[in-house]
């Protein structure tokens, strides 16, 4: 089974580094405000040609668990869902008021409730966000597809021990 950690180093590699290999300290991620977020704010369209899940296991191991953005590509968005990371789709114009004080505020912090399904910060901008109450509830439990499975384990060995396997395949 493939690891899951070690990808966040290699987040965003090519705008990070310069082609020595060095932190490029224009890119946001590298500037020292950012340090530590788990939020991250997005353009529209967030994840399009990252149909590969080692794309979130990089936003996960470099601290994210949650992305906002106007839009997101549909397997990339599963993918965050499957890797417990919460994809927000809030309008072009929120998404980009949220990145602009991001950028123009010092010590800025950004709240999401996945309870009342909003997000919100100190200074008074409040959006709410929709997501199917399905997504919510395994994001809400931490549950992944096994853990989901693995809640229904005494309904599973009830069905298997009254449904015998035929063997009628076996030679």
């Amino acid at each position: 089974m493939q690891p899951k950690t070690g990808f966040g180093e290699f987040l965003f590699n090519d705008w990070r580094r310069s082609w020595e290999g060095k932190p490029d300290p224009k890119f946001v991620l590298n500037q020292p405000r950012y340090s530590g977020a788990s939020i991250l704010v997005a353009g529209k369209n967030f994840g399009c040609g990252s149909s590969r899940e080692h794309a979130v296991w990089a936003l996960v191991d470099f601290g994210f668990r949650v992305v906002i953005a106007s839009s997101f590509a549909d397997i990339f968005a599963n993918n965050c869902v499957k890797n417990g990371v919460l994809t927000v789709v809030l309008t072009e114009e929120e998404s980009a008021e949220l990145a602009r004080r991001a950028e123009t505020t010092t010590n800025y912090q950004i709240t999401v409730d996945l309870e009342s399904c909003t997000v919100c910060d100190d200074k008074g901008f409040t959006a709410k966000f929709t997501i199917d109450e399905f997504t919510r509830h395994c994001l809400l439990e931490g549950l992944d597809d096994i853990g989901l499975t693995l809640q229904h384990e005494a309904d599973i060995a009830k069905y298997e021990a009254t449904h015998p396997v035929p063997s009628s395949w076996r030679a």
